[in-house]
């Protein structure tokens, strides 16, 4: 893979994404959850790119059935499945604070793609 072709923006289409694994790109894959609709984050080393379509607008799933079959078809095996929740409860004055991408990935679910 030339220089040219490690620099990833901020959106990766599932066609680019394939021929990236293909050519040694390891990235962590996380499926974040947002009230049932489900978004994919690819983070790596020079920063985090979301799964997205050719115009670039990121790609949203109903469930996780059609994200395992489509990082199936790319070679990955697994991810972390992440939630965009709440982090306290005002109504009962239960403090919170929001979980930092880090934790997120560190407590998240993991789940396989094959």
């Amino acid at each position: 893979m030339s220089d040219s072709d490690l620099t990833l923006g901020d959106h990766i289409t599932h066609k680019q994404l394939i021929k990236a694994v293909a050519n040694g790109f390891t990235p962590i894959v996380e499926v974040e959850s947002q009230d049932g609709i489900y978004t994919v984050r690819l983070h790596h080393a020079n920063g985090v790119a979301t799964l997205s379509d050719a115009q670039g607008h990121t790609l949203t799933f109903m469930g996780t059935g059609e994200i395992r079959d489509l990082m199936g078809e790319t070679g990955l095996t697994h991810g972390v499945l992440t939630w965009a929740d709440q982090c306290g409860d005002e109504m009962i004055g239960v403090p919170g604070h929001a979980m930092t991408p880090d934790e997120m990935l560190t407590y998240g679910t993991r789940i396989a793609f094959s």
